[in-house]
């Protein structure tokens, strides 16, 4: 467990970084964006991790490993846009780090704890079954979003972006152990 949780700091630490950068490049103009937005953003890039899985072509530059760091930072900032709710004015970038590291802490407590339980399962698992499971879990908040986020016996669109984001974190590390 003590590997996993570096494993799990380490990529963190690469997505932040990636979210710090874009954040200087872009400010916070993901700000906008309502949460279903956010949705089919993780959306594309998941269909594009996909089609690379099953035909094994990319025609752009990115790669598989930045389309999960995409997935990752997209989910944190739909659980912040769910919290606040879309602003056309810029926010404070330092108060959406500060939410942006809340978010991720939140998603690893998670993972420690589903972790513990099924006791390091996901590293026996496929990388397309990361895929996979994102896209799932993309239908399932697609649903409740329809529902105007409402469900009966479900967990909400935030846990749903939370599982989104250690599942893309999971196939992070495996990238990463593997090359």
């Amino acid at each position: 467990m003590d590997q996993t949780n570096q494993q799990y700091d380490d990529v963190m630490a690469d997505c932040r970084s990636v979210f710090i950068k874009k954040m200087k490049d872009y400010s916070t103009a993901w700000r906008i964006l309502r949460s279903s937005s956010i949705t089919d953003q993780i959306y594309i890039k998941a269909r594009r991790i996909r089609n690379i899985e099953e035909t094994g072509v990319s025609k752009i530059e990115e790669d598989i490993l930045s389309e999960f760091i995409g997935i990752v930072n997209y989910a944190i900032m739909g659980i912040i846009q769910l919290e606040l709710g879309p602003s056309e004015s810029d926010s404070d970038e330092s108060k959406m780090l500060e939410l942006y590291n809340s978010c991720f802490q939140k998603a690893k407590s998670l993972m420690e704890a589903k972790n513990h339980d099924y006791s390091e399962a996901w590293r026996n698992m496929r990388l397309s079954s990361y895929t996979d499971l994102i896209l799932m879990k993309l239908k399932r908040t697609k649903q409740i979003e329809d529902n105007q986020g409402k469900t009966i016996a479900s967990e909400g669109i935030d846990a749903n972006y939370l599982d989104m984001i250690n599942y893309a974190v999971f196939a992070l590390i495996k990238i990463k152990n593997e090359s």
